[in-house]
């Protein structure tokens, strides 16, 4: 049985292979959706199949949606032809319990698959209509940390960007994802300024406020050559048509597993095996497995109407204030700075799993006084969430589940762009506190030095190791191209030009007093194979705290 059967006429077989299948026809939704739509999303991963496709399938189901999300991918061609276009827009999602048990439900709610790039004409063609229709209400995106920078660590604009704002507006002719979102946006806003909610649901703070910012950016650099004009960044800037509110998204989605794929194909469910793509090697696969658990809070200011959300499962509804809450709990403190402390230390310890790490008495108390220790102390309850019982979840269930796949070589692509809100946020409350003392911290500083020893891609062993990418791996390890295991180094001097980095930190980690513990800890962990392992068991030892679960 393939997913892409029939499952109105096919029910049946569906459900012989345990498979939950859609209520609704999911030809009429197309034409619907065709003809008056909705809800569009950029970025096309397994994120976003699992849990804003779900999301969009409960509604569906429940009559609360007529329209399915119209998706949009600016890169990944493969992913759209292979992938979606291969599968008839449908997904399997595999949902993987703690009992060991699988929840299999096919997803259809994807509309429309489009490739937004010069080579596809009529994508393109398409995505100016739909963002010049009234009836568009919503545009999401998941495009990683990454996809909203403009501008490289120097504070010039990056090279696509610089060639956006010169060349003349036409979306063949336009490079980055920002700049093809502020142009459909200037499409809109001839065609009659209806007003719209842009979304970002990726996973950092103050999301929607970095959203904006961007797509300001490009379009005051298209006014000042007179390609826009002060009405178009007024309709963006106002907050009156066009709206950037915050969220805050939680559900651990693992690359696709081999062993599930294995186990979906013995119970018969053909081409399940996880491939390689043609031309831009891509990991594919048609079903997607994550965690039972999933959370996400949005701000609640949507100035065309949105979808019935608070309906759907795992969405919470609140005002700009309790979703900065929210997200700042679970992105600073309570899940995301635990996951990059994890990646980080798992990889130079030579874990592939991040559940093998919990059962590690290490690492697990690594990152409960990461968290429960230095982080919880400086969060604000969201109430929508209550932190403490959030952190508990996160490590003794969540973290500690053998049914979710997950690698801290994934978690640790990026980490240079993540650092700013994992722990940069919670050293800024420390600095800001009257009663608080930066200096006082010691494990979030020993994951920062941990870091830096990680960029030197040898693990405890003494073996090298493939360091996952990050956007400044070229540019940071050239200030560690002198270091050698078990070499003198002067760590200031080497590790300042990092360690001073706001862009990275969200403060200059010198100047708050914390880069001679950051540095005392590096020297200690480039000595001699094993020297991770003892650093982090000798400061266990002297200075972790009693927690109380």
């Amino acid at each position: 049985m393939k997913i892409t059967e029939n499952y109105l006429t096919e029910r049946d077989r569906f459900l012989d292979k345990n498979i939950n299948t859609p209520n609704y026809d999911e030809q009429i939704v197309r034409q619907k959706t065709r003809e008056n739509p909705e809800w569009v999303h950029f970025g096309g991963g397994n994120l976003y199949r699992c849990f804003h496709g779900q999301i969009a399938q409960d509604l569906l189901n429940a009559g609360e949606l007529e329209t399915g999300i119209i998706l949009v991918e600016t890169f990944g061609e493969d992913m759209i032809d292979e992938l979606y276009h291969g599968f008839n827009n449908r997904s399997l999602s595999v949902v993987m319990k703690s009992d060991g048990t699988f929840n299999k439900e096919l997803l259809a709610s994807t509309a429309e698959s489009l490739f937004a790039h010069a080579s596809r004409p009529e994508d393109m063609a398409r995505l100016v209509d739909v963002f010049q229709n009234p009836s568009l209400k919503l545009v999401t995106l998941i495009i990683t940390e990454k996809g909203y920078i403009i501008k490289d660590s120097s504070g010039q604009l990056m090279s696509q960007v610089a060639q956006d704002l010169r060349t003349t507006i036409s979306f063949e002719n336009l490079q980055h994802t920002m700049s093809k979102l502020t142009y459909l946006l200037l499409k809109r806003f001839l065609a009659g300024g209806a007003p719209l909610t842009v979304l970002s649901t990726d996973n950092f703070s103050h999301n929607g406020d970095r959203l904006k910012a961007t797509v300001l950016e490009i379009a005051q650099g298209w006014q000042k050559i007179g390609h826009v004009t002060q009405a178009f960044v007024d309709y963006l800037a106002t907050g009156d048509k066009v709206s950037f509110p915050y969220s805050m998204i939680d559900r651990i989605t693992p690359l696709p597993n081999q062993a599930i794929a294995e186990k979906l194909t013995s119970e018969g469910i053909e081409d399940m095996a996880p491939f390689i793509s043609a031309k831009q090697k891509m990991l594919l696969s048609a079903f997607v497995n994550t965690e039972e658990v999933h959370y996400l809070a949005i701000e609640d200011d949507f100035p065309n109407g949105r979808p019935a959300f608070e309906k759907a499962s795992g969405v919470l509804l609140g005002n700009r204030e309790t979703i900065n809450k929210a997200d700042l709990m679970k992105v600073c403190t309570c899940l995301n700075p635990l996951h990059t402390t994890l990646a980080i230390f798992g990889c130079l310890l030579g874990f592939e799993r991040i559940y093998k790490e919990v059962q590690d008495k290490d690492l697990l108390s690594l990152i409960e006084q990461v968290g429960f220790i230095e982080g919880l102390p400086v969060v604000e309850n969201p109430e929508i969430i209550n932190p403490v019982d959030f952190i508990k979840e996160v490590i003794y269930q969540r973290f500690a589940n053998p049914n979710i796949p997950d690698m801290p070589q994934r978690i640790a692509s990026d980490t240079s762009q993540k650092i700013v809100t994992r722990f940069g946020e919670t050293l800024k409350a420390y600095v800001a506190a009257p009663d608080k003392d930066v200096r006082a911290l010691t494990f979030i500083p020993l994951t920062i030095a941990a870091w830096c020893r990680y960029l030197l891609a040898i693990d405890d062993k003494g073996e090298t190791f493939e360091v996952s990418p990050d956007l400044l791996l070229t540019e940071l390890q050239a200030h560690l191209a002198t270091v050698t295991l078990g070499g003198e180094i002067d760590a200031h001097a080497i590790l300042r030009p990092i360690l001073s980095k706001q862009a990275i930190f969200g403060v200059d980690l010198l100047e708050i007093g914390l880069a001679e513990k950051i540095e005392h800890f590096f020297e200690q962990m480039i000595q001699a194979p094993g020297s991770v392992r003892r650093v982090l068991q000798e400061t266990l030892a002297i200075h972790a705290k009693e927690i109380r679960k």
